[in-house]
């Protein structure tokens, strides 16, 4: 069994990426992919770890995109070269104003805590919370920990989204260009958090599959059971490959490595044309 979209303390999981290779393990399967957000801050240890442990460990990405009028598209990268410095230069790029954004929600979040007399968050204390891009989840975490909210969600409805700041999206054409340039596969992943009407799902995944995406994310936690087989009709007639994750962060209880919506796990057959893919894409950027 196999596991293609996980995250990592590198961008807003719980587990650092060695404990999330060790996690994998424990859940039975050979391979994963480490998709942190807008970060390859974990690749490395985690490929490391997942050599000393016999787990494969695909590196990978998932980039904040923005496609027609849509925000916060998440689009994954396997197989992608970590070190290519049109990838790491744009990833900094986005770091930068991720900090900025990180920073004047702090700000916002601690003038709600002084209106209720409350101690602000430090932001350094934020910080100590994440291992490479901070986000909204370790501001949240850091809410849990001084007893201002009851949960994630809470922090969340409490705090974060009446506090939040415009985040800064990747157009997609230039996401995707990246992602094949570096030797990637592109990958949408959970396409129906994009929208559940299933005819313009099937028009943006039409267009997209012009532009060049390679697969869709069919096997996810967010689909229903018909939601799943309108995707892998989808992928069918559209000719995209299918692959699988849990998006396990480890922050809801409901967070499971290595299985998706209902339990369903992710078969290893998945691979096989992906890893074909990857080759003749990296066979064109070398």
């Amino acid at each position: 069994m196999i596991d293609l979209h996980l995250h990592s303390s590198c961008s807003d999981g719980i587990l650092a990426p060695a404990q999330l290779v060790s996690a994998a393990q424990l859940s039975g399967l050979s391979t994963i992919a480490l998709c942190d957000h807008d970060t390859v801050a974990g690749v490395e240890a985690a490929t490391l770890a997942g050599k000393e442990q016999g787990i494969e460990v695909i590196p990978g990405v998932e980039l904040s995109v923005c496609f027609r009028g849509f925000s916060d598209v998440h689009l994954l990268g396997y197989w992608i070269d970590i070190y290519a410095p049109e990838l790491t230069e744009q990833l900094d790029r986005f770091a930068f104003r991720r900090a900025n954004r990180n920073r004047e929600i702090v700000m916002a979040v601690n003038q709600a805590l002084q209106q209720q007399a409350k101690e602000p968050l430090a932001f350094n204390e934020v910080e100590a919370l994440a291992d490479g891009v901070m986000g909204r989840p370790h501001i949240a975490r850091a809410l849990l920990q001084r007893g201002y909210a009851t949960g994630m969600e809470d922090a969340f409805s409490r705090y974060l989204v009446p506090c939040d700041v415009p985040k800064t999206y990747w157009p997609m054409e230039e996401a995707l260009a990246t992602i094949q340039r570096v030797g990637g596969v592109a990958v949408l992943a959970h396409p129906t958090s994009i929208t559940r009407d299933q005819q313009l799902l099937t028009e943006l995944i039409s267009e997209l599959k012009e532009l060049g995406l390679d697969g869709i994310e069919i096997y996810n936690s967010l689909a229903t059971d018909q939601e799943t087989m309108f995707l892998q009709s989808l992928a069918n007639r559209l000719q995209l490959m299918p692959t699988g994750g849990s998006d396990f962060h480890g922050i809801e209880e409901h967070d499971q490595i290595g299985k998706g919506r209902g339990g369903i796990r992710f078969s290893d057959a998945l691979l096989p044309p992906l890893r074909k893919r990857a080759a003749e894409r990296s066979t064109r950027a070398n």
